[in-house]
């Protein structure tokens, strides 16, 4: 584990939309998570992945479990590597090393992961192995790896535009289950001189009824320097709208270029057989018939090429079709690629949520 900071050495947080070696993705089993055996959910991250390995590298983590399941959906595809770490869940955004870079290397930070809580209000009782999760990457792939490990974040809580401006969200990074013990401003001071930024932009709250505290990549993210998209809703009954006005007012006070992206038309619940699929352990977070999801299409995922976005069905297909549009005209430049999500986001997250960037320039050699 090195020493200093990355901001002391020089590295920083490139934005996601910047050139990528690889990605990092997780393949699901945990029953908790992925209903019936997680074959719905498994058949969705390997069209992820495939869809990623048209342009990159994609690091697949497995167990000794879904290892073989995983060769078996994945034969044939190129760009792939298995990489064999036991992990408590799916969650790469979050467990997975976050990178940094000073232009020719990549490094990787390791944070400590509580299950988004931790004993305050975390999601499951066990988080060792996830926890374990960055550091042990960094060795396998080779990458010198930052110890911040005193520090609680989620890779989902933070985004960058590589240009200086760092974002996050106030109901999540001052949670009483993060870091208690600091103040917003030594929090800041954090993410500064580890992310490598000159500003940090804290929205007042994410999407509704997000159970991660509500991380930030889930209600805006970065399109460009100073420029995002936010998800927004005119449904003044809505309750997304008061979360999302306040979000728009501090951007634009912070002087951000904002687009507004809105959510789904109908709010995506779980049904009585979503339900009937899982298998909850004890001290874990369970699913009621009836809650609804926070379902966002601003958890898409930028690709060296592509944007891989989230879409719900049924009742939403008006608002799919919309979203495509509206990322259709913000990223020309890129391929717009619809993902049928509502599997991942019966996990609790989404696209966005599944994968992890490593930025160009990395040199990996996997042991």
């Amino acid at each position: 584990m090195l020493i200093n900071t990355p901001r002391t050495d020089g590295f920083f947080m490139p934005a996601e939309f910047s050139p990528h070696a690889g990605t990092v993705i997780i393949f699901p089993e945990r029953p908790g998570s992925w209903g019936y055996g997680a074959k719905p959910a498994q058949a969705v991250f390997t069209r992820i992945i495939k869809e990623i390995a048209c342009d990159e590298r994609v690091f697949v983590i497995v167990s000794d479990k879904t290892e073989p399941i995983a060769r078996e959906m994945l034969a044939g595809v190129q760009n792939i590597v298995l990489v064999n770490i036991p992990t408590d869940d799916a969650w790469a955004r979050d467990t997975a090393p976050t990178f940094v870079t000073n232009g020719n290397d990549v490094r990787g930070i390791d944070w400590q992961f509580n299950a988004w809580g931790g004993n305050v209000d975390g999601l499951y009782a066990h988080w060792e192995r996830d926890n374990a999760l960055a550091g042990t990457l960094c060795e396998k792939l080779g990458l010198d790896c930052y110890n911040k490990c005193d520090f609680v974040l989620e890779g989902g809580s933070i985004h960058s535009d590589g240009a200086g401006t760092l974002m996050t969200t106030e109901s999540c990074l001052l949670s009483a289950g993060r870091n208690p013990q600091l103040t917003k401003a030594q929090i800041g001071q954090t993410l500064l001189e580890y992310l490598g930024g000159e500003r940090v932009i804290w929205l007042p709250r994410g999407i509704y009824n997000d159970e991660t505290n509500e991380h930030v990549d889930n209600v805006c993210a970065f399109i460009r320097p100073n420029e995002v998209v936010l998800a927004w809703t005119d449904d003044v009954n809505d309750p997304q709208y008061p979360l999302s006005a306040a979000c728009l007012e501090t951007l634009e006070n912070a002087g951000i270029t904002v687009h507004k992206l809105p959510i789904p038309d109908v709010p995506v619940c779980v049904s009585e057989h979503d339900l009937e699929g899982y298998e909850f352990e004890e001290g874990e977070d369970i699913r009621e018939v009836g809650e609804r999801l926070a379902a966002s299409y601003v958890n898409f995922y930028f690709t060296n090429g592509a944007v891989l976005l989230p879409q719900f069905g049924g009742e939403n297909a008006a608002s799919d079709e919309r979203a495509v549009q509206i990322m259709g005209q913000l990223c020309p430049e890129r391929r717009v690629i619809p993902i049928p999500a509502r599997e991942i986001i019966l996990g609790g997250g989404n696209i966005h949520c599944i994968t992890q960037q490593i930025p160009k320039g990395a040199k990996i050699c996997v042991r």
